[in-house]
């Protein structure tokens, strides 16, 4: 078979043109214009293998990947192995791959699942900056400086940011039948606490199977950072108080914490959430049968009501946020695509990483899958989604930039712009840029995270006794080396801060 031959500068081109065309032939058309111009190079075809965690893994992916490999062989002379693994176990089947030395060329990574600075510390990925240069041209245009500026590490760029809401805003998901069916007040609901009356009634009206407040074994403290007026460094230990953003604190020793595991302890107690959330791993398998009434995020982003939605068994959702949006670096390195040292292609992973966040088609492609069996569309930019048709990953967050998505039936059409310009207004982070480099302390944060998974599904579920597992969990984080690892983080806070 004749191998179809490309040249960069038309790949580039293609890119280009491929919000308003499908091509991907050899088009000169501007060349002289792209950094790919000055040499011309025949691209042999390859497979690509792309790692991604979804909350299941879909049915019908063999018929996806089909018309996705369709779009980048035609764009990029590449077909593309998709991989996705359930969120609860992406974290250890990467640790696996990379110890193994396993071949992949493109994987999903973040500060919370699989983590972005740590995979690159110990050598995991490729810097990116000269492979978006010569090989992505309009990648770097694609999104506003200061989300490039936050995924830099030493100044290098390790990973693209899937740019979507690049802000946080907390609060809780509420059905909104519920949330009918026995008059909740929303205006009322200043606090955390004050959702309490709600879940009482409907503990007391409703039958055993619904759940009045979903919690796993992760708990909700993790996403109350700003409400409870603290910002995370690392969600093993470390972080700071917003009122004194210069010291480090161990957020596990503080009055906000206590404060929380005696309300989880209380709402345990109660029966107002789910008996199995010190082992649930995946909160989907609740959430998707439409029996979850409360639920707490971080995450309230414009227009999430209808993603939120298809979450819940297609049942209708309010948004109740506890808190302004604000923007961190961990709201922007939340989702990102890396490239592996291993891979034998880099050159052409930049390229799909390039038409992910570019090209339209291919986006929406992976997002929902095929028009006409997945979804059909309700207009040109509205589709509606194919509950059973075996794809519906619902998370085009983890994909690409979601600026390219089409809206799914429901989804107000500002959401666009709101997004835009919540992500311009967003109260920054004072600790905007700042990475830890766990390095210097990788067998003290092992331990930890080892002792945090002993204790904090029990503590922070309520399901324990708070005084008696609360005392021991902080006696065994300092046997640990959580005092080692507050230090070395205030050490590489203050000689951050001279960079400012």
């Amino acid at each position: 078979m004749k191998k179809k031959m490309l040249t960069v500068s038309a790949v580039a081109m293609s890119i280009v043109m491929s919000l308003t065309a499908c091509g991907g032939g050899n088009t000169k058309s501007g060349a002289s214009t792209s950094p790919a111009a000055t040499a011309k190079a025949e691209l042999a075809p390859v497979e690509l293998t792309w790692n991604f965690p979804l909350s299941a893994i879909p049915q019908d992916l063999q018929s996806v990947q089909d018309a996705v490999n369709k779009i980048t062989k035609a764009k990029i002379n590449a077909t593309v192995k998709l991989q996705p693994q359930p969120f609860a176990d992406y974290k250890q089947k990467m640790n696996t791959v990379v110890a193994s030395g396993e071949n992949y060329d493109i994987a999903w990574t973040s500060n919370w699942n699989w983590d972005y600075v740590q995979n690159q510390s110990k050598g995991a990925f490729v810097p990116l900056d000269d492979l978006i240069g010569k090989y992505a041209p309009t990648l770097t245009k694609s999104m506003p400086q200061f989300v490039w500026d936050a995924t830099k590490i030493q100044g290098k760029i390790y990973g693209v940011p899937n740019y979507q809401t690049v802000t946080n805003k907390e609060g809780f998901i509420i059905q909104k039948r519920f949330a009918d069916k026995y008059n909740l007040d929303v205006a009322s609901i200043k606090k955390f606490e004050d959702i309490e009356p709600f879940l009482q009634k409907v503990k007391a009206g409703e039958s055993k199977d619904v759940v009045p407040f979903l919690n796993d074994r992760v708990g909700r403290f993790g996403y109350m950072q700003h409400y409870l007026g603290f910002e995370w460094i690392t969600k093993d230990i470390g972080g700071v108080d917003l009122k004194n953003p210069d010291k480090v604190i161990n957020i596990y020793d503080t009055p906000q914490f206590n404060q929380y595991l005696d309300l989880m302890k209380s709402w345990h107690d109660k029966g107002y959430m789910n008996d199995n959330a010190a082992t649930l791993k995946n909160k989907a398998d609740i959430e998707k049968t439409g029996n979850a009434v409360v639920q707490y995020h971080n995450v309230l982003k414009p227009g999430g009501e209808v993603a939120a939605k298809l979450a819940n068994g297609g049942n209708d959702v309010i948004y109740v946020p506890l808190t302004e949006a604000y923007a961190s670096t961990s709201t922007i390195i939340t989702t990102m695509q890396s490239i592996s040292k291993n891979s034998k292609n880099p050159e052409r992973a930049v390229m799909l990483i390039n038409l992910l966040n570019t090209d339209k088609e291919l986006y929406n492609t992976i997002s929902y899958g095929i028009e006409g069996k997945h979804y059909s569309k309700v207009s040109d930019n509205v589709i509606k989604i194919n509950k059973d048709a075996g794809y519906n990953p619902n998370a085009s967050w983890v994909f690409g930039n979601t600026f390219n998505a089409l809206l799914v039936e429901g989804t107000d059409p500002k959401v666009v712009e709101q997004t835009a310009k919540e992500n311009e207004t967003a109260k920054p982070s004072p600790l905007m840029g700042f990475k830890f480099d766990s390095t210097p302390v990788s067998a003290e944060i092992a331990n930890i995270v080892s002792v945090g998974d002993q204790y904090l599904p029990g503590l922070v579920t309520g399901t324990v006794d708070t005084k008696e597992k609360l005392k021991e969990f902080q006696d065994k984080l300092k046997q640990a080396g959580g005092d080692k690892v507050i230090a070395e983080m205030q050490k590489q806070l203050d000689e951050w801060k001279k960079t400012k």
